[in-house]
């Protein structure tokens, strides 16, 4: 039997304005033969919708633990067992603060939670929210676990107009570190 060519990747997209770049790295990463999951947290839906994602990536989209009866099941433990690597990109301050903290109120951090593999982290906000000392708490804690890359971001437009530090990384290098955890 041949061994399948790609890896199943879950993408978490967040509510960062940044969000709309998460489309490019589906794209990127279905063009190299990976199946990729998109699990969406609310503030995402705010500013790109499910139905782009899965238009991309050719799979159903993840917005809820609470899918109709028909198809109940046990979403993020699913998504868990299914995937080779699971990346974030564009990963808020909120999220960031959920997975260093073990908070698991929605479909992004249950499977965060339960995910035992390699996993990659994009953050993307103000540079100084990304400053703040809680970020940056949360951060160091997150790189002290066991698989996990943090991918920083680097210094450019940000939603206020204002260049600095805290534009998320450019799509090639978070597909390239996420090709890179998935081996």
């Amino acid at each position: 039997m041949a061994k399948k060519k790609g890896k199943n990747i879950i993408l978490g997209v967040t509510g960062s304005i940044a969000a709309y770049k998460a489309c490019s790295i589906v794209r990127g990463l279905t063009g190299r033969g990976h199946a990729v999951q998109v699990v969406m947290t609310e503030s995402a839906q705010k500013l790109i919708g499910p139905a782009t994602f899965r238009s991309l990536s050719g799979r159903p989209v993840i917005t809820s633990l609470w899918v109709p009866e028909e198809q109940a099941g046990l979403v993020h433990i699913e998504l868990a067992e299914w995937a080779d690597v699971l990346a974030v990109a564009p990963a808020t301050a909120n999220i960031i603060g959920k997975f260093a903290c073990g908070l698991a109120d929605d479909a992004l951090s249950c499977t965060w939670l339960a995910f035992d593999g390699p996993k990659v982290i994009a953050p993307a906000m103000n540079d100084r929210m990304w400053q703040a000392p809680a970020v940056q708490r949360n951060v160091a804690d997150l790189r002290a676990l066991p698989g996990v890359q943090v991918i920083e971001p680097v210094e450019g437009r940000l939603a206020s107009g204002k260049v600095a530090r805290g534009h998320l990384a450019s799509v090639e290098d978070i597909i390239a570190k996420i090709e890179e955890a998935a081996r």
